[in-house]
C-alpha cells in the first residue's frame, strides 16, 4: 500500500503542476496525464464455530458478496485472529471465493479494528483507476514558442486505458508470471480462424405485411 500511496501522489503532483502555468511546457511525447490508482478495502465479519462456518453465516456472506458485486479484479483476503486457526472456515470461505472466479489472496491488508474473538475478517480490496484534469483544454495557447504538446494529450488514450482495465494494480506493477498455456496464448487465433463469417450466409427473407 505504501508504493501504491508514493506513486499516486507523485503522479497528482506532476499533474497540478504541468497545468498551472500559464503557457504549457510539455516538449516531449510523454503525457503528465497518468491514470492514478487507488484502493478501496471493504471488510466483513463472520462468526465460525468451532472451526465451522455455520450455514447461517454462509448465508451473510453470500448476501455480502452479492451486495458488493465481486468480481475480477478485487482481491479477497481472510483474517483469523485465532492461535490456530480455523481451518475449515477458511476452506469454506476460499470455496466461496472460487465459484465466484477467484483466487483468496494471500496479502491481507491493514483493517480497521481487532477481529473479535471466535470471528473470521473477509477482507475485498477493489481498484479503481482514473486521469486526474482531464479533459484539459484551459492550458491551450495558441502562442506556443516552446514546441510543445497539447494540453490535453494523453488524455484520451490513458483515460480509456484506465477505464478498461480489469485490474487497476496491473497499471502499477503488471500482473504476476502465472506460467504460460500455449492453449490459452492460440484460443483467440483458432476461433478468429475457425468462426464463420457472420456475414457469410445469405440474406434472409422476411415477409413485409401491408399497413392498414
Amino acid at each position: 500500500m505504501k508504493k501504491i500511496a508514493t506513486w499516486t501522489v507523485l503522479v497528482l503532483a506532476t499533474s497540478l503542476a504541468g497545468c498551472s502555468g500559464a503557457a504549457y511546457s510539455n516538449r516531449s511525447l510523454e503525457s503528465i496525464h497518468q491514470p492514478v490508482v487507488s484502493n478501496n478495502i471493504y471488510q466483513f465479519d463472520v462468526a465460525a464455530s468451532n472451526g465451522e462456518l455455520p450455514p447461517s453465516e454462509q448465508g451473510r456472506l453470500q448476501g455480502w458478496f452479492d451486495a458488493m458485486g465481486i468480481r475480477y479484479g478485487d482481491r479477497v483476503a481472510v483474517e483469523d485472529p485465532s492461535p490456530y486457526g480455523a481451518s475449515s472456515a477458511q476452506a469454506t470461505v476460499r470455496s466461496m471465493v472460487e465459484r465466484r472466479g477467484l483466487l483468496l489472496s494471500r496479502d491481507v491488508p491493514v483493517t480497521t479494528g481487532a477481529v473479535p474473538e471466535g470471528y473470521l475478517r473477509v477482507v475485498v480490496t477493489r481498484a479503481s483507476a482514473s486521469v486526474p484534469g482531464c479533459p484539459n483544454w484551459a492550458s491551450t495557447s495558441s502562442i506556443n514558442p516552446a514546441n510543445a504538446t497539447s494540453s490535453n494529450y494523453g488524455c484520451a488514450t490513458n483515460s480509456n486505458l484506465a477505464s478498461m482495465i480489469a485490474d487497476p494494480n496491473d497499471l502499477i506493477k503488471g500482473a504476476r508470471d502465472t506460467g504460460h498455456d500455449p492453449n490459452a496464448a492460440t484460443r483467440a487465433i483458432q476461433t478468429y480462424r475457425t468462426k464463420p463469417q457472420t456475414g457469410a450466409g445469405e440474406l434472409t427473407k422476411v415477409p413485409t405485411g401491408g399497413g392498414q
